[in-house]
Protein backbone atom coordinates (compact mmCIF):
# COMPACT_ATOMS: atom_id res chain seq x y z
CA UNK A 1 0.00 0.00 0.00
CA UNK A 2 -0.75 0.98 -5.05
CA UNK A 3 0.92 3.84 -7.21
CA UNK A 4 -1.78 6.09 -6.05
CA UNK A 5 -1.52 5.19 -2.67
CA UNK A 6 2.00 5.76 -2.29
CA UNK A 7 1.63 9.22 -2.55
CA UNK A 8 -0.67 10.25 -0.08
CA UNK A 9 1.84 12.41 2.26
CA UNK A 10 2.06 15.36 -0.63
CA UNK A 11 -0.27 17.44 -2.43
CA UNK A 12 0.12 20.91 -3.36
CA UNK A 13 -2.77 23.64 -3.33
CA UNK A 14 -4.16 23.25 -6.90
CA UNK A 15 -5.10 26.91 -7.03
CA UNK A 16 -1.55 28.14 -6.41
CA UNK A 17 0.47 29.12 -9.49
CA UNK A 18 4.32 29.27 -9.38
CA UNK A 19 5.97 31.09 -12.16
CA UNK A 20 9.11 30.07 -13.60
CA UNK A 21 12.37 31.16 -12.65
CA UNK A 22 12.54 33.13 -16.40
CA UNK A 23 11.08 36.69 -16.27
CA UNK A 24 10.31 35.68 -20.10
CA UNK A 25 7.83 33.46 -18.98
CA UNK A 26 7.67 29.58 -19.40
CA UNK A 27 8.57 28.26 -22.52
CA UNK A 28 6.46 27.05 -25.11
CA UNK A 29 7.49 23.65 -24.00
CA UNK A 30 7.04 24.29 -20.77
CA UNK A 31 3.64 26.11 -20.68
CA UNK A 32 2.47 22.75 -22.64
CA UNK A 33 3.40 20.32 -19.91
CA UNK A 34 1.99 22.55 -17.06
CA UNK A 35 -1.37 22.53 -18.67
CA UNK A 36 -1.38 19.08 -19.86
CA UNK A 37 0.05 18.31 -16.32
CA UNK A 38 -3.15 20.10 -14.61
CA UNK A 39 -5.48 18.60 -16.67
CA UNK A 40 -4.08 15.05 -15.89
CA UNK A 41 -4.09 15.41 -12.41
CA UNK A 42 -7.78 16.98 -12.39
CA UNK A 43 -8.76 13.94 -13.88
CA UNK A 44 -6.93 11.54 -11.94
CA UNK A 45 -8.42 12.80 -8.74
CA UNK A 46 -11.52 12.67 -10.12
CA UNK A 47 -11.15 9.04 -11.00
CA UNK A 48 -9.50 8.61 -7.69
CA UNK A 49 -12.17 9.63 -5.08
CA UNK A 50 -10.37 8.34 -2.02
CA UNK A 51 -6.58 9.37 -2.87
CA UNK A 52 -8.14 12.29 -3.34
CA UNK A 53 -9.38 12.76 -0.12
CA UNK A 54 -5.79 11.51 1.40
CA UNK A 55 -4.23 13.97 -0.42
CA UNK A 56 -6.57 16.68 0.76
CA UNK A 57 -9.01 17.17 -2.22
CA UNK A 58 -12.36 17.20 -0.63
CA UNK A 59 -14.08 17.73 -3.66
CA UNK A 60 -15.22 14.05 -4.48
CA UNK A 61 -15.38 13.01 -0.57
CA UNK A 62 -18.72 11.83 -1.33
CA UNK A 63 -17.55 8.90 -3.47
CA UNK A 64 -15.51 5.73 -3.85
CA UNK A 65 -13.56 4.72 -7.06
CA UNK A 66 -15.27 2.40 -9.86
CA UNK A 67 -13.62 -0.79 -9.37
CA UNK A 68 -15.26 -2.38 -11.82
CA UNK A 69 -13.31 -3.61 -15.40
CA UNK A 70 -15.36 -0.88 -17.25
CA UNK A 71 -14.28 1.84 -14.52
CA UNK A 72 -10.76 0.44 -14.49
CA UNK A 73 -10.31 0.01 -18.86
CA UNK A 74 -11.80 3.91 -18.45
CA UNK A 75 -8.25 4.78 -16.24
CA UNK A 76 -6.38 2.67 -19.11
CA UNK A 77 -8.05 4.78 -21.31
CA UNK A 78 -6.67 7.83 -19.89
CA UNK A 79 -3.52 6.87 -19.26
CA UNK A 80 -3.21 6.17 -22.48
CA UNK A 81 -4.26 9.44 -23.93
CA UNK A 82 -2.11 11.60 -21.62
CA UNK A 83 0.77 9.67 -22.39
CA UNK A 84 0.45 9.94 -26.42
CA UNK A 85 0.05 13.88 -25.42
CA UNK A 86 2.97 13.78 -23.17
CA UNK A 87 5.04 11.99 -26.26
CA UNK A 88 4.07 15.38 -28.36
CA UNK A 89 6.13 17.66 -25.78
CA UNK A 90 9.70 18.38 -26.26
CA UNK A 91 11.55 16.99 -23.37
CA UNK A 92 14.49 18.47 -23.94
CA UNK A 93 13.53 22.30 -24.39
CA UNK A 94 11.63 22.17 -20.46
CA UNK A 95 13.02 23.71 -17.72
CA UNK A 96 14.83 21.52 -15.37
CA UNK A 97 12.23 20.95 -12.70
CA UNK A 98 9.46 20.65 -15.40
CA UNK A 99 11.97 18.11 -17.38
CA UNK A 100 11.94 15.82 -13.98
CA UNK A 101 8.27 16.06 -13.19
CA UNK A 102 7.63 15.20 -17.44
CA UNK A 103 10.04 11.64 -16.53
CA UNK A 104 7.71 11.35 -13.11
CA UNK A 105 4.13 11.97 -15.23
CA UNK A 106 5.50 9.20 -18.01
CA UNK A 107 6.69 6.46 -15.56
CA UNK A 108 3.91 7.05 -13.89
CA UNK A 109 1.27 6.92 -16.68
CA UNK A 110 3.14 3.70 -17.56
CA UNK A 111 2.92 2.44 -14.44
CA UNK A 112 -1.05 2.82 -14.69
CA UNK A 113 -1.29 0.80 -17.68
CA UNK A 114 0.94 -1.99 -16.75
CA UNK A 115 -1.16 -2.48 -12.98
CA UNK A 116 -4.62 -2.70 -15.19
CA UNK A 117 -3.37 -4.97 -18.22
CA UNK A 118 -0.75 -6.70 -16.96
CA UNK A 119 -0.61 -7.31 -12.92
CA UNK A 120 -4.55 -7.23 -12.93
CA UNK A 121 -5.14 -7.31 -9.32
CA UNK A 122 -8.65 -6.15 -9.55
CA UNK A 123 -8.97 -10.22 -10.39
CA UNK A 124 -7.15 -11.63 -7.57
CA UNK A 125 -6.05 -9.20 -5.19
CA UNK A 126 -9.46 -8.68 -2.31
CA UNK A 127 -7.13 -6.45 -0.49
CA UNK A 128 -7.95 -4.00 -3.44
CA UNK A 129 -11.45 -4.02 -2.28
CA UNK A 130 -11.27 -2.66 1.02
CA UNK A 131 -13.02 0.47 1.74
CA UNK A 132 -11.77 1.35 5.66
CA UNK A 133 -9.60 3.79 4.31
CA UNK A 134 -11.79 5.46 2.49
CA UNK A 135 -14.41 5.86 5.38
CA UNK A 136 -11.78 6.83 8.28
CA UNK A 137 -9.69 9.42 6.59
CA UNK A 138 -13.51 11.58 6.18
CA UNK A 139 -13.37 11.08 10.23
CA UNK A 140 -9.82 11.14 11.18
CA UNK A 141 -8.67 14.72 10.58
CA UNK A 142 -11.05 17.61 11.47
CA UNK A 143 -10.68 19.02 8.31
CA UNK A 144 -13.98 20.79 7.83
CA UNK A 145 -17.34 20.38 10.45
CA UNK A 146 -17.62 17.20 11.68
CA UNK A 147 -21.36 16.69 9.98
CA UNK A 148 -20.08 18.00 6.34
CA UNK A 149 -17.51 14.82 7.02
CA UNK A 150 -20.28 12.58 8.32
CA UNK A 151 -22.38 13.32 5.05
CA UNK A 152 -19.59 12.07 2.65
CA UNK A 153 -19.01 9.29 5.55
CA UNK A 154 -22.87 8.11 4.51
CA UNK A 155 -22.46 8.99 0.54
CA UNK A 156 -19.55 6.18 0.59
CA UNK A 157 -20.94 3.76 3.20
CA UNK A 158 -23.92 3.83 0.69
CA UNK A 159 -21.62 2.38 -1.91
CA UNK A 160 -19.91 -0.04 -0.18
CA UNK A 161 -22.18 -2.76 -0.98
CA UNK A 162 -22.28 -2.04 -4.61
CA UNK A 163 -18.32 -2.27 -4.58
CA UNK A 164 -18.37 -5.25 -2.97
CA UNK A 165 -20.60 -7.07 -5.53
CA UNK A 166 -17.98 -6.19 -7.83
CA UNK A 167 -15.47 -7.79 -6.18
CA UNK A 168 -17.28 -11.32 -5.84
CA UNK A 169 -17.87 -10.86 -9.53
CA UNK A 170 -14.40 -9.65 -10.42
CA UNK A 171 -12.22 -11.91 -7.92
CA UNK A 172 -11.19 -15.39 -9.66
CA UNK A 173 -8.00 -17.44 -8.09
CA UNK A 174 -6.50 -14.95 -5.22
CA UNK A 175 -3.39 -16.58 -3.77
CA UNK A 176 -5.00 -18.03 -0.02
CA UNK A 177 -2.50 -15.41 1.68
CA UNK A 178 -4.64 -12.76 0.37
CA UNK A 179 -7.73 -13.90 1.11
CA UNK A 180 -6.99 -14.50 4.61
CA UNK A 181 -5.74 -10.76 5.33
CA UNK A 182 -8.87 -9.82 3.74
CA UNK A 183 -10.98 -11.43 6.17
CA UNK A 184 -8.79 -9.78 8.77
CA UNK A 185 -9.35 -6.65 7.43
CA UNK A 186 -13.07 -6.96 6.72
CA UNK A 187 -13.55 -7.80 10.22
CA UNK A 188 -12.04 -4.60 11.14
CA UNK A 189 -14.23 -2.75 8.55
CA UNK A 190 -17.37 -4.32 10.38
CA UNK A 191 -15.77 -3.24 13.44
CA UNK A 192 -15.30 0.49 12.18
CA UNK A 193 -18.47 1.11 10.96
CA UNK A 194 -20.22 -0.47 14.07
CA UNK A 195 -17.94 0.72 16.50
CA UNK A 196 -15.12 3.34 15.58
CA UNK A 197 -17.68 5.63 13.91
CA UNK A 198 -19.82 5.70 16.97
CA UNK A 199 -17.79 8.41 19.06
CA UNK A 200 -17.85 10.54 15.99
CA UNK A 201 -21.37 10.79 15.39
CA UNK A 202 -21.89 11.63 19.11
CA UNK A 203 -20.66 15.08 18.27
CA UNK A 204 -23.75 15.27 15.84
CA UNK A 205 -26.82 13.58 17.57
CA UNK A 206 -29.17 15.09 14.91
CA UNK A 207 -27.58 12.69 12.03
CA UNK A 208 -27.41 9.34 14.09
CA UNK A 209 -30.71 8.43 12.73
CA UNK A 210 -30.06 10.13 9.09
CA UNK A 211 -26.60 7.50 9.42
CA UNK A 212 -28.25 4.25 11.06
CA UNK A 213 -29.87 2.54 7.61
CA UNK A 214 -26.64 3.55 5.94
CA UNK A 215 -24.46 2.01 8.26
CA UNK A 216 -26.84 -1.18 8.80
CA UNK A 217 -26.96 -1.72 5.31
CA UNK A 218 -23.09 -1.74 5.05
CA UNK A 219 -22.56 -3.66 7.59
CA UNK A 220 -25.15 -6.70 6.60
CA UNK A 221 -23.43 -6.28 3.33
CA UNK A 222 -19.63 -6.84 4.38
CA UNK A 223 -20.60 -9.33 7.17
CA UNK A 224 -22.15 -11.33 3.64
CA UNK A 225 -19.32 -10.39 2.34
CA UNK A 226 -17.07 -12.04 5.09
CA UNK A 227 -19.06 -15.31 4.93
CA UNK A 228 -18.29 -15.64 1.01
CA UNK A 229 -14.64 -14.82 1.63
CA UNK A 230 -14.49 -17.90 4.30
CA UNK A 231 -16.45 -20.33 2.67
CA UNK A 232 -16.59 -19.26 -0.77
CA UNK A 233 -13.37 -17.67 -2.02
CA UNK A 234 -10.83 -18.76 0.58
CA UNK A 235 -11.70 -22.67 -0.47
CA UNK A 236 -10.55 -21.71 -4.32
CA UNK A 237 -7.94 -19.26 -3.00
CA UNK A 238 -5.15 -21.38 -4.84
CA UNK A 239 -3.47 -18.74 -7.11
CA UNK A 240 0.31 -18.20 -6.79
CA UNK A 241 1.43 -14.88 -5.18
CA UNK A 242 4.76 -15.01 -6.50
CA UNK A 243 5.20 -12.41 -9.99
CA UNK A 244 7.81 -14.67 -11.60
CA UNK A 245 11.10 -13.01 -12.73
CA UNK A 246 9.83 -10.91 -15.89
CA UNK A 247 6.52 -8.93 -13.74
CA UNK A 248 9.02 -8.58 -10.95
CA UNK A 249 11.54 -6.75 -12.85
CA UNK A 250 8.67 -4.69 -14.21
CA UNK A 251 7.26 -3.76 -11.20
CA UNK A 252 10.48 -3.50 -9.83
CA UNK A 253 11.10 -0.62 -12.33
CA UNK A 254 7.91 1.10 -11.58
CA UNK A 255 8.16 1.23 -7.72
CA UNK A 256 11.75 2.35 -7.60
CA UNK A 257 12.07 4.40 -10.49
CA UNK A 258 15.88 3.44 -10.07
CA UNK A 259 18.67 2.54 -12.41
CA UNK A 260 19.55 -0.28 -10.59
CA UNK A 261 18.94 -3.42 -11.75
CA UNK A 262 17.82 -6.79 -10.09
CA UNK A 263 21.30 -7.73 -9.78
CA UNK A 264 22.89 -4.41 -8.88
CA UNK A 265 20.74 -4.60 -5.85
CA UNK A 266 21.51 -8.38 -5.22
CA UNK A 267 24.93 -7.67 -5.53
CA UNK A 268 25.23 -4.20 -2.84
CA UNK A 269 22.89 -6.13 -0.51
CA UNK A 270 25.11 -9.59 -0.07
CA UNK A 271 27.81 -7.09 0.53
CA UNK A 272 26.38 -4.95 2.69
CA UNK A 273 24.90 -7.90 4.72
CA UNK A 274 28.40 -9.23 5.40
CA UNK A 275 30.08 -5.67 6.29
CA UNK A 276 26.75 -4.79 8.64
CA UNK A 277 27.13 -8.05 10.67
CA UNK A 278 30.88 -6.87 10.73
CA UNK A 279 29.74 -3.67 12.22
CA UNK A 280 27.52 -5.01 14.90
CA UNK A 281 29.91 -7.13 15.73
CA UNK A 282 32.47 -3.95 16.44
CA UNK A 283 29.55 -2.50 18.35
CA UNK A 284 28.19 -5.95 20.44
CA UNK A 285 31.94 -6.78 21.48
CA UNK A 286 32.38 -4.31 24.37
CA UNK A 287 28.81 -4.46 25.79
CA UNK A 288 29.10 -8.06 25.80
CA UNK A 289 32.38 -8.00 27.96
CA UNK A 290 29.99 -5.92 30.27
CA UNK A 291 27.23 -7.56 30.62
CA UNK A 292 29.07 -11.26 31.01
CA UNK A 293 32.25 -10.31 32.54
CA UNK A 294 33.15 -13.91 33.43
CA UNK A 295 33.44 -14.65 29.85
CA UNK A 296 36.50 -14.54 28.94
CA UNK A 297 37.19 -17.40 26.27
CA UNK A 298 39.14 -16.36 23.10
CA UNK A 299 37.17 -18.50 20.72
CA UNK A 300 33.82 -17.43 22.36
CA UNK A 301 34.63 -13.53 22.15
CA UNK A 302 35.77 -14.11 18.60
CA UNK A 303 32.26 -15.83 17.48
CA UNK A 304 31.07 -12.96 15.79
CA UNK A 305 27.44 -14.45 15.19
CA UNK A 306 27.18 -15.63 18.87
CA UNK A 307 28.54 -12.16 20.35
CA UNK A 308 26.00 -10.08 18.54
CA UNK A 309 23.18 -12.38 19.19
CA UNK A 310 23.97 -12.48 23.09
CA UNK A 311 23.86 -8.55 23.28
CA UNK A 312 20.49 -8.45 21.50
CA UNK A 313 19.13 -10.92 23.20
CA UNK A 314 20.07 -8.74 26.65
CA UNK A 315 19.04 -5.91 24.81
CA UNK A 316 15.07 -7.68 24.23
CA UNK A 317 14.97 -8.16 28.02
CA UNK A 318 14.11 -3.96 28.57
CA UNK A 319 10.96 -4.49 26.52
CA UNK A 320 7.29 -2.48 26.37
CA UNK A 321 3.43 -4.49 26.47
CA UNK A 322 0.71 -3.46 24.72
CA UNK A 323 -0.03 -1.07 27.37
CA UNK A 324 3.02 0.75 27.40
CA UNK A 325 4.05 0.67 23.95
CA UNK A 326 2.69 4.04 23.24
CA UNK A 327 3.49 5.91 26.81
CA UNK A 328 7.10 4.84 25.26
CA UNK A 329 7.03 5.96 22.19
CA UNK A 330 5.72 9.16 23.27
CA UNK A 331 8.72 9.71 25.34
CA UNK A 332 11.28 8.37 22.74
CA UNK A 333 9.29 10.91 20.16
CA UNK A 334 10.43 14.05 22.34
CA UNK A 335 13.68 12.80 23.29
CA UNK A 336 14.49 12.51 18.92
CA UNK A 337 12.98 16.02 18.56
CA UNK A 338 15.12 17.24 20.78
CA UNK A 339 18.25 15.53 19.65
CA UNK A 340 17.96 16.57 16.08
CA UNK A 341 17.85 20.27 17.08
CA UNK A 342 20.57 20.16 19.21
CA UNK A 343 22.75 18.32 16.82
CA UNK A 344 21.29 20.48 13.98
CA UNK A 345 21.23 17.24 11.86
CA UNK A 346 18.13 18.97 9.97
CA UNK A 347 15.50 21.35 9.87
CA UNK A 348 12.68 20.18 12.60
CA UNK A 349 9.36 21.38 11.84
CA UNK A 350 7.07 23.17 14.15
CA UNK A 351 3.58 20.77 12.94
CA UNK A 352 2.00 18.35 15.22
CA UNK A 353 2.32 14.26 14.77
CA UNK A 354 0.42 12.25 17.32
CA UNK A 355 1.22 8.67 18.09
CA UNK A 356 -1.96 6.52 17.60
CA UNK A 357 -2.74 3.18 18.03
CA UNK A 358 -3.18 1.43 13.93
CA UNK A 359 -6.73 1.55 13.57
CA UNK A 360 -7.63 -2.43 13.13
CA UNK A 361 -9.28 -2.33 9.45
CA UNK A 362 -5.41 -1.79 8.63
CA UNK A 363 -3.46 -4.21 10.57
CA UNK A 364 -1.62 -7.17 9.13
CA UNK A 365 0.69 -6.20 7.23
CA UNK A 366 2.82 -3.57 8.70
CA UNK A 367 3.85 -3.07 12.54
CA UNK A 368 3.83 1.00 11.96
CA UNK A 369 3.36 4.10 9.84
CA UNK A 370 3.30 7.52 9.45
CA UNK A 371 1.08 9.06 7.40
CA UNK A 372 1.51 13.25 6.95
CA UNK A 373 -1.59 15.22 6.15
CA UNK A 374 -1.98 16.86 2.08
CA UNK A 375 -0.81 20.20 2.16
CA UNK A 376 -4.41 21.23 1.86
CA UNK A 377 -4.90 20.40 4.97
CA UNK A 378 -1.54 22.32 6.29
CA UNK A 379 -2.85 22.48 10.30
CA UNK A 380 -3.52 19.18 9.96
CA UNK A 381 -1.79 16.34 12.70
CA UNK A 382 0.51 13.76 10.76
CA UNK A 383 -0.45 10.33 12.38
CA UNK A 384 2.44 7.76 14.21
CA UNK A 385 0.57 4.72 14.18
CA UNK A 386 1.76 1.58 16.23
CA UNK A 387 -0.12 -2.26 15.98
CA UNK A 388 -0.24 -3.22 19.21
CA UNK A 389 -0.37 -7.31 19.00
CA UNK A 390 -3.56 -9.09 17.73
CA UNK A 391 -6.08 -10.64 20.65
CA UNK A 392 -5.70 -13.94 19.11
CA UNK A 393 -1.75 -14.27 19.64
CA UNK A 394 -0.50 -16.47 21.73
CA UNK A 395 1.39 -15.35 24.97
CA UNK A 396 4.73 -16.63 23.14
CA UNK A 397 4.20 -14.75 20.15
CA UNK A 398 3.28 -11.78 22.05
CA UNK A 399 6.42 -12.05 23.83
CA UNK A 400 8.45 -12.55 20.55
CA UNK A 401 7.01 -9.43 19.53
CA UNK A 402 8.05 -7.04 22.15
CA UNK A 403 11.18 -8.88 22.10
CA UNK A 404 11.87 -7.46 18.34
CA UNK A 405 10.51 -3.95 19.45
CA UNK A 406 12.30 -3.73 22.53
CA UNK A 407 12.84 -0.50 24.65
CA UNK A 408 15.96 0.25 22.76
CA UNK A 409 14.23 -0.54 19.19
CA UNK A 410 11.55 1.77 20.00
CA UNK A 411 14.18 4.57 19.81
CA UNK A 412 15.07 3.49 16.10
CA UNK A 413 11.65 2.88 14.98
CA UNK A 414 10.71 6.46 16.09
CA UNK A 415 13.95 7.49 14.02
CA UNK A 416 12.20 5.87 11.10
CA UNK A 417 9.10 6.51 11.10
CA UNK A 418 8.47 10.20 12.95
CA UNK A 419 11.91 12.29 13.05
CA UNK A 420 14.27 12.76 11.61
CA UNK A 421 12.35 10.29 9.81
CA UNK A 422 9.11 9.85 7.41
CA UNK A 423 6.92 12.73 9.69
CA UNK A 424 9.82 14.91 9.11
CA UNK A 425 10.65 14.68 5.25
CA UNK A 426 6.53 14.39 4.86
CA UNK A 427 5.97 17.62 6.30
CA UNK A 428 9.44 19.32 4.53
CA UNK A 429 7.81 17.70 1.15
CA UNK A 430 4.38 19.48 1.78
CA UNK A 431 5.91 22.94 1.80
CA UNK A 432 7.88 22.30 -1.64
CA UNK A 433 6.40 24.26 -4.38
CA UNK A 434 6.14 24.27 -8.15
CA UNK A 435 4.76 25.02 -11.64
CA UNK A 436 2.54 21.70 -11.69
CA UNK A 437 1.09 18.78 -8.78
CA UNK A 438 3.44 16.02 -10.50
CA UNK A 439 6.14 15.64 -7.94
CA UNK A 440 3.27 16.03 -5.15
CA UNK A 441 1.06 13.51 -6.59
CA UNK A 442 3.22 10.84 -7.74
CA UNK A 443 5.89 10.68 -4.54
CA UNK A 444 8.41 8.19 -4.09
CA UNK A 445 8.63 5.91 -1.45
CA UNK A 446 11.41 4.46 -2.66
CA UNK A 447 13.36 8.52 -1.30
CA UNK A 448 10.49 8.22 1.28
CA UNK A 449 11.65 4.55 2.80
CA UNK A 450 15.12 5.70 2.08
CA UNK A 451 15.11 8.62 3.58
CA UNK A 452 13.82 7.23 7.00
CA UNK A 453 16.54 4.48 6.86
CA UNK A 454 19.36 6.76 5.97
CA UNK A 455 18.25 8.81 9.19
CA UNK A 456 18.89 6.04 11.42
CA UNK A 457 22.28 5.85 10.35
CA UNK A 458 22.37 9.25 10.56
CA UNK A 459 21.03 9.53 14.31
CA UNK A 460 23.12 6.73 15.74
CA UNK A 461 26.44 7.79 13.99
CA UNK A 462 25.40 11.08 16.58
CA UNK A 463 24.96 9.45 19.37
CA UNK A 464 21.80 9.01 19.93
CA UNK A 465 20.90 6.44 22.11
CA UNK A 466 24.14 5.28 22.62
CA UNK A 467 25.72 1.63 21.39
CA UNK A 468 22.58 -0.04 22.87
CA UNK A 469 20.16 2.11 19.55
CA UNK A 470 23.22 1.45 17.96
CA UNK A 471 22.84 -1.81 17.67
CA UNK A 472 19.41 -1.92 17.44
CA UNK A 473 19.47 0.77 14.18
CA UNK A 474 22.09 -2.16 12.60
CA UNK A 475 19.70 -5.06 13.53
CA UNK A 476 17.36 -2.90 11.50
CA UNK A 477 19.47 -2.38 8.64
CA UNK A 478 20.16 -6.19 8.56
CA UNK A 479 16.45 -6.10 8.34
CA UNK A 480 16.32 -3.84 5.43
CA UNK A 481 19.19 -5.53 3.58
CA UNK A 482 17.54 -8.87 3.90
CA UNK A 483 14.29 -7.43 3.23
CA UNK A 484 15.10 -6.45 -0.41
CA UNK A 485 17.26 -10.34 -0.62
CA UNK A 486 14.01 -12.32 -0.12
CA UNK A 487 11.87 -9.72 -1.92
CA UNK A 488 13.46 -11.00 -5.10
CA UNK A 489 13.96 -14.65 -3.87
CA UNK A 490 11.02 -15.44 -3.55
CA UNK A 491 9.21 -13.87 -6.19
CA UNK A 492 11.98 -14.84 -8.88
CA UNK A 493 13.44 -17.55 -7.68
CA UNK A 494 11.07 -19.66 -5.29
CA UNK A 495 12.03 -19.02 -1.99
CA UNK A 496 10.47 -21.33 0.72
CA UNK A 497 9.10 -19.85 3.50
CA UNK A 498 12.02 -21.98 5.06
CA UNK A 499 14.62 -20.73 3.56
CA UNK A 500 13.49 -16.73 4.30
CA UNK A 501 12.93 -17.39 8.00
CA UNK A 502 16.31 -18.82 8.25
CA UNK A 503 17.63 -16.20 6.38
CA UNK A 504 15.87 -13.27 8.60
CA UNK A 505 16.35 -15.50 11.56
CA UNK A 506 20.10 -16.53 11.26
CA UNK A 507 21.88 -13.80 9.66
CA UNK A 508 19.85 -11.07 10.56
CA UNK A 509 19.07 -12.04 14.26
CA UNK A 510 14.81 -11.33 14.12
CA UNK A 511 12.71 -13.13 16.03
CA UNK A 512 10.82 -15.87 15.38
CA UNK A 513 7.62 -13.65 15.10
CA UNK A 514 9.04 -11.04 13.20
CA UNK A 515 10.15 -13.23 10.72
CA UNK A 516 6.32 -14.93 10.71
CA UNK A 517 5.51 -11.20 9.70
CA UNK A 518 7.74 -10.34 7.20
CA UNK A 519 7.23 -13.64 5.31
CA UNK A 520 3.69 -12.28 5.14
CA UNK A 521 3.88 -9.05 4.11
CA UNK A 522 6.76 -10.27 1.13
CA UNK A 523 4.57 -12.75 -0.21
CA UNK A 524 1.38 -9.38 -0.14
CA UNK A 525 3.58 -6.73 -0.92
CA UNK A 526 5.97 -7.68 -4.13
CA UNK A 527 8.76 -4.91 -4.39
CA UNK A 528 7.92 -2.95 -2.29
CA UNK A 529 10.13 -4.43 0.85
CA UNK A 530 13.04 -3.28 -1.83
CA UNK A 531 11.95 0.10 -1.59
CA UNK A 532 14.11 0.47 2.34
CA UNK A 533 17.80 -1.02 0.79
CA UNK A 534 17.39 0.48 -2.23
CA UNK A 535 16.63 3.91 -1.72
CA UNK A 536 18.97 4.09 1.43
CA UNK A 537 21.53 3.18 -0.34
CA UNK A 538 20.38 5.68 -3.17
CA UNK A 539 20.26 8.47 -0.50
CA UNK A 540 23.87 7.37 1.00
CA UNK A 541 25.18 7.91 -2.33
CA UNK A 542 23.65 11.52 -2.61
CA UNK A 543 25.60 12.00 0.63
CA UNK A 544 29.03 10.86 -0.98
CA UNK A 545 28.60 12.54 -4.10
CA UNK A 546 27.80 16.31 -2.05
CA UNK A 547 30.97 15.24 0.32
CA UNK A 548 33.02 14.83 -2.94
CA UNK A 549 32.25 18.35 -4.19
CA UNK A 550 32.08 19.80 -0.53
CA UNK A 551 34.33 18.62 2.26
CA UNK A 552 33.37 18.47 5.98
CA UNK A 553 29.45 19.12 4.94
CA UNK A 554 26.76 21.11 6.96
CA UNK A 555 24.91 18.60 7.30
CA UNK A 556 21.70 20.79 8.36
CA UNK A 557 22.41 22.61 5.22
CA UNK A 558 22.72 19.25 2.84
CA UNK A 559 20.03 17.52 4.41
CA UNK A 560 17.85 20.76 4.66
CA UNK A 561 18.39 20.43 0.44
CA UNK A 562 18.05 16.84 0.09
CA UNK A 563 14.33 17.96 1.23
CA UNK A 564 13.69 20.81 -0.82
CA UNK A 565 12.72 19.12 -4.21
CA UNK A 566 9.52 17.08 -2.45
CA UNK A 567 9.57 13.47 -2.98
CA UNK A 568 10.79 12.55 -6.00
CA UNK A 569 13.20 9.35 -6.45
CA UNK A 570 16.11 9.48 -5.36
CA UNK A 571 17.81 9.97 -9.23
CA UNK A 572 16.05 12.86 -9.54
CA UNK A 573 17.26 14.96 -6.20
CA UNK A 574 20.98 13.97 -7.59
CA UNK A 575 20.09 15.16 -10.76
CA UNK A 576 19.19 18.62 -8.80
CA UNK A 577 21.79 19.11 -6.78
CA UNK A 578 24.31 19.02 -9.87
CA UNK A 579 25.47 15.68 -8.39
Amino acid sequence: MKAFRLVVCALLIVATGFACSSKKGPSKADAAFETLAKAYIDKLLEMNPEGATLLGDHRFDDRLGDRSAAGIAAQVAVNKDYLAQLDQIDRASLSEGNGVDYDIMKINLERGIFEAEELREHEWNPLYYNMGGAIYSLVAREFAPIEKRLASVEARVKRIPATLEVAKAQLQNPPKVFTETAILQNQGNISLLKEDLAPFIQQAPGMEAQLKPAIDAAVAALEAYGTWLETDLLPRSNGDFRLGDEKWRRKLRFSLDSDLSKEDIYARATADLAATQQAMYQTALPLYKTYFPNETDETTLSDMKLVNKAVLDKLAETRPNNETIVGKAEKTLAEAIAFTREKKLVTVPDEPVKIIVMPEFQRGVAVAYCETPGPLEPEGETFYSISPTPETWTPERTESFFKEYNDYMLYDLTVHEAVPGHYLQGTHSNKYQAPTLVRAIFSSGSFAEGWAVYTEKVMADAGFGGPEVRMQQLKMRLRVIINSIIDQKIHTEGMTEEEAMALMMNEGFQEDGEAAGKWRRACLTSTQLSTYFVGSAEVEDIRKGYEAKHPNPDLLALHDQMLSYGTPAPKYIKRLMGL
